[in-house]
C-alpha cells in the first residue's frame, strides 16, 4: 500500500501520519518494531530500499515513512524509485495490496501540487498524487484557519470567541504549527484565570483582549527590520536585531524559523512578480495576510528569484546546522550575510 501525505499545511500533514501511526500499533504491531522512518532528504536508493524490502521477524508487516523525499538532490534517487513504485503497482494487483504481507509505504513531505518541479521530481509527484490513498493538505484560508481554531479550541476543553479566533489568525496566518501551541497557552492562561476568580462561568472564553495581550505575531516589525538588513548586506544591523530579540526573550531556534520563513514567502512573491501577478492575485494565490504581503512584495523588489534562492537555502543549511548542534545561529548568520 503506498499512502502519500503532502502539501503546504505540514500540521495537518503530520497530524494524519500519527493518526496512522496509532492505529498501525494499535493493530497490527503493538511492540512498533515494524515501523521505519526515513530521511528522504539524504538517503540513497539503498538505503530507501532496504527500508521498504527488509523483512522482519517480529512482525508481519512493516510501516516504512520516507519524510521530505522531494528535498532530496540526487536525480539517481528519484529515476529509480520511480521504476520501483510503477513496477510494484503493476506487479501487484489492487486486490492483493491489502494482504498481510504488503509492506505500508508513507511519503510525508510539504511539497504541493503547484510547486514548480524538475522532470524527474514531477514525474514521482505526479504518480504519488494519483494513488487511491494520496491526501493533499492545503494552506488553509482566512476563513478555514479561523474555524479550524474554533473547532480545536473546543477540542481541547476551551471556549473562543469568533472574534478572537480571528485575532489569533490575523496574528499568526495560517501557521497551524504556531495556531496550535498558542491554544494551548490561552486555555492554560483562562483555566488559571478561573481558578484565581473562584468563578466557573467568569472569564471562561477567550477573548480578543487575551489574544492581544498573550501572543506574538509572526508580523513583527523586527523581523522584517532584520529581513531588510540581510538583505542590505548590513552585518551590523542585523546581528544587532537579532541580538535584541534574544534579550527580549525569543530563542535563536524561533527567531531563525521567522526569518526562514520570511525569505521563503519573499521567494514566493518574487517569482509571482516575475510572472506579472499584481498584488490583489498574490494576496489570494499565496494566502497571505494582506499586511504581510505588502510589506513582503515591497521587500520583494529588491532583490532577484536567484539571489531569494540562494538565500533561503543557505538559511536552511543553518538551521540543519544549528539543531545538529554543528553551529549556533547568530554565528551562522553573521557569515551568511558576511558571504551574501
Amino acid at each position: 500500500m503506498i499512502i502519500f501525505l503532502y502539501g503546504e499545511d505540514t500540521f495537518r500533514g503530520r497530524r494524519k501520519l500519527n493518526e496512522l501511526k496509532k492505529r498501525f500499533l494499535r493493530e497490527v504491531d503493538p511492540s512498533g518494531n515494524g515501523i521505519v522512518v526515513v530521511n528522504g532528504e539524504k538517503a540513497t536508493m539503498e538505503e530507501i530500499n532496504e527500508s521498504i524490502s527488509a523483512s522482519s521477524l517480529l512482525t508481519k508487516k512493516r510501516m516504512v515513512i520516507i519524510e521530505n523525499l522531494f528535498s532530496n538532490k540526487s536525480r539517481t534517487v528519484f529515476d529509480r524509485i520511480n521504476e520501483y513504485l510503477k513496477k510494484k503497482n503493476s506487479d501487484l494487483p489492487a486486490e492483493a495490496s491489502a494482504r498481510a504481507g504488503d509492506n505500508i509505504i508513507i511519503f510525508l513531505d510539504g511539497v504541493s501540487g503547484k510547486d514548480r518541479q524538475p522532470k524527474h521530481k514531477n514525474e514521482l509527484f505526479k504518480f504519488l498524487s494519483n494513488q487511491k490513498y494520496a491526501q493533499e493538505f492545503k494552506a488553509l484560508s482566512n476563513t478555514e484557519a479561523i474555524a479550524w481554531t474554533k473547532k480545536e479550541t473546543e477540542a481541547r476543553g476551551g471556549k473562543i470567541s469568533r472574534q478572537a479566533a480571528a485575532e489569533l489568525t490575523s496574528l499568526l496566518g495560517s501557521d497551524l504549527w504556531q495556531i496550535n501551541s498558542e491554544i494551548d497557552k490561552l486555555i492554560s492562561y483562562k483555566a488559571g484565570r478561573k481558578l484565581a476568580l473562584a468563578d466557573n462561568e467568569k472569564g471562561a472564553e477567550i477573548s480578543v483582549e487575551d489574544v492581544k495581550s498573550l501572543v506574538r505575531g509572526q508580523f513583527d516589525e523586527n523581523i522584517f527590520a532584520l529581513t531588510d538588513a540581510i538583505g542590505n548586506k548590513n552585518k551590523s544591523a542585523a546581528v544587532k536585531l537579532f541580538e535584541e530579540q534574544l534579550e527580549a526573550g525569543l530563542t535563536e531556534g524561533y527567531l531563525l524559523n521567522m526569518i526562514i520563513r520570511q525569505f521563503g514567502i519573499l521567494t514566493r512573491i518574487r517569482q509571482a512578480l516575475d510572472e506579472g501577478l499584481t498584488s490583489r492575485k498574490i494576496i489570494n494565490l499565496l494566502k497571505l495576510h494582506p499586511f504581510v504581503a505588502q510589506k513582503g512584495i515591497s521587500q520583494a523588489r529588491n532583490f532577484n528569484l536567484d539571489a531569494l534562492k540562494n538565500i533561503f537555502g543557505k538559511l536552511v543549511e543553518i538551521d540543519y546546522e544549528m539543531k545538529s548542534g554543528k553551529a549556533d545561529a547568530k554565528t551562522a548568520l553573521s557569515l551568511l550575510i558576511a558571504k551574501i
